[in-house]
């Protein structure tokens, strides 16, 4: 993984949590966001740790400039959680995002979570953002026909999902495989021209195909 964080100590305090775990590598470091897009580019990192916040280029165009459509996963670093600038982070391609004030085995967790594809964002995290900087317009109006093109099954899997539900107990909960859930998860991206769980639940809230005040 890639560390980005323009505080050299914060960047040694990730490295000593993180370069610990057995399965996990630190392959780099950058202290602004330019030099996060150069050393993502040049060592292939599977995942990046991303603060949202530095100078030059901040968080957010990097995470922009790194997604790409098969890029790393990203996951914001910050201080605020109700944070209009980690929400269009997330907008853009980034997996979730974690409070630097989390403890150590919350950060290695939430390494794992991301890096296996899953939303690190709690659902009613989610609903705040949205409803303090959630977009709407033509591009919502674009989402909610993508959506109904969705199954009704894959609709119901898209609802649980936006509560935080992982495959397996997506799996459990609606009686079929997690293979099953995975595949409908794929189509469920794929129609919605997503790159990540994250990025389905934006979708849908602010289509309004799920409603914040639900």
């Amino acid at each position: 993984m890639l560390l980005v964080d323009d505080d050299a100590l914060v960047r040694a305090g990730l490295r000593a949590v993180l370069g610990t775990e057995l399965d996990m590598e630190v392959v780099g470091e950058a202290g602004t966001g330019a030099e996060a897009i150069t050393q993502a580019a040049s060592l292939d990192p599977d995942l990046v740790l991303m603060d949202i916040r530095m100078p030059e280029m901040d968080g957010l165009a990097a995470t922009a400039s790194i997604v790409g459509d098969a890029g790393p996963r990203v996951l914001i670093l910050t201080t605020f959680e109700l944070d209009e600038y980690v929400y269009e982070a997330m907008r853009v391609g980034a997996s979730g995002f974690m409070l630097k004030r989390s403890s150590p085995e919350d950060l290695v967790r939430a390494v794992r979570v991301a890096a296996s594809g899953d939303s690190l964002v709690l659902p009613e995290a989610m609903r705040k953002m949205v409803e303090r900087f959630g977009k709407s317009g033509e591009m919502a109006a674009r989402v909610r026909k993508d959506i109904e093109r969705l199954t009704g099954r894959e609709q119901e899997v898209l609802r649980k999902v936006a509560k935080g539900l992982s495959n397996v107990e997506i799996a459990d909960e609606l009686f079929v495989s997690r293979e099953t859930v995975k595949s409908h998860v794929t189509s469920i991206l794929t129609k919605l021209g997503v790159r990540d769980r994250t990025q389905a639940v934006i979708a849908a809230y602010e289509s309004g195909f799920i409603q914040t005040a639900n």
